[in-house]
């Protein structure tokens, strides 16, 4: 499979932006699935390890259902190794997705609570930052 990337941006090139700060105000709560992995430190993420994740992910869970909650859409370039000072902004060799503190980056269903330990586990192991588990808030459910 391809790797995630717009399909068609307004600017090809994009400036850094700020060191992200703060922490996630939308996409911090498990919305979808059962259980979702949520960040505890700001990265930006590539889209090749987003798709290791998301391989994982999926494989550990054959009779659930996964949701990408990130994606890839911050062009990242790089210049020539050795090139000289100057000359311009270099070539956009990847995409990346600005995460910040709290943010869940993927959901999934269709398992049980000692499972999905095991899915985060291994699915932690691709993403370089730290990670928990995070469940989905049930509401209206009498104690």
């Amino acid at each position: 499979m391809a790797l995630l990337a717009p399909k068609r941006t307004k600017y090809r090139k994009q400036q850094k932006g700020r060191h992200i700060k703060g922490k996630a105000s939308r996409g911090n709560t498990v919305a979808f699935g059962d259980y979702g992995i949520q960040a505890l430190e700001p990265v930006w993420l590539t889209a090749q390890q987003i798709e290791a994740a998301r391989t994982v992910l999926a494989r550990a869970t054959p009779k659930g259902k996964v949701w990408v909650r990130v994606f890839p859409d911050k062009p990242y370039t790089k210049k020539p190794a050795e090139s000289r000072m100057g000359k311009g902004k270099g070539d956009v060799v990847g995409w990346v997705a600005v995460v910040k503190p709290g943010q869940i980056l993927f959901e999934f269903t269709g398992v049980s609570e000692e499972e999905a330990k095991e899915i985060h586990r291994k699915v932690s192991a691709k993403l370089p930052i730290a990670t928990k588990l995070a469940r989905r808030i049930q509401l209206g459910v009498a104690a």
